[in-house]
């Protein structure tokens, strides 16, 4: 018999990433590691990751409340609630909330790989380690991802 997995509104894995919160809602582990979903709750005026790029999976973001900027490259797309991203191996991207309300977006990873990121970022935060770029680009190394150095640079500073 297949094991369902039902998630009630307080339960999966929550993870505290400084102003960003990461509750974590299928690891992988009902679905075969084809799918892994989490809810992102992002603060008001709050910056994301340093836009990166992933290699073996596909990432999707549903925004479910508030309005989140997404920027692919040189590109930034305002995205209100019932807005979908899919980012596909190889763009680079990151994501943000400059508004005064907590945004929440609905994020999944096909497959499940990068799960385990948001895990060992929190681990190596808990363990004393600063959330520097070039700590969080080597947890991010561990999944097949990279920073998009060529995409750093803030856009005022840009040609």
């Amino acid at each position: 018999m297949n094991e369902v997995s039902v998630v009630g509104p307080d339960g999966g894995e929550t993870i505290q990433l400084g102003p960003t919160r990461m509750r974590i809602l299928e690891d992988g582990s009902t679905t075969g590691h084809r799918i892994g979903i989490g809810e992102i709750t992002l603060a008001p005026h709050t910056e994301g990751p340093p836009q990166h790029r992933h290699a073996q999976h596909d990432e999707g973001f549903y925004v479910v409340s508030g309005t989140v900027h997404f920027t692919v490259g040189e590109t930034t797309h305002v995205a209100p609630a019932g807005t979908l991203a899919m980012i596909p191996p190889g763009a680079p991207h990151t994501f943000a909330n400059p508004g005064d309300e907590p945004a929440v977006l609905l994020n999944t990873f096909t497959p499940d790989l990068y799960v385990g990121y948001f895990r060992d970022l929190r681990d190596m935060i808990a363990g004393g380690g600063e959330p520097t770029p070039a700590s969080i680009a080597d947890v991010m190394s561990r999944y097949a991802t990279v920073p998009a150095t060529d995409f750093t640079r803030p856009p005022k500073d840009r040609p």
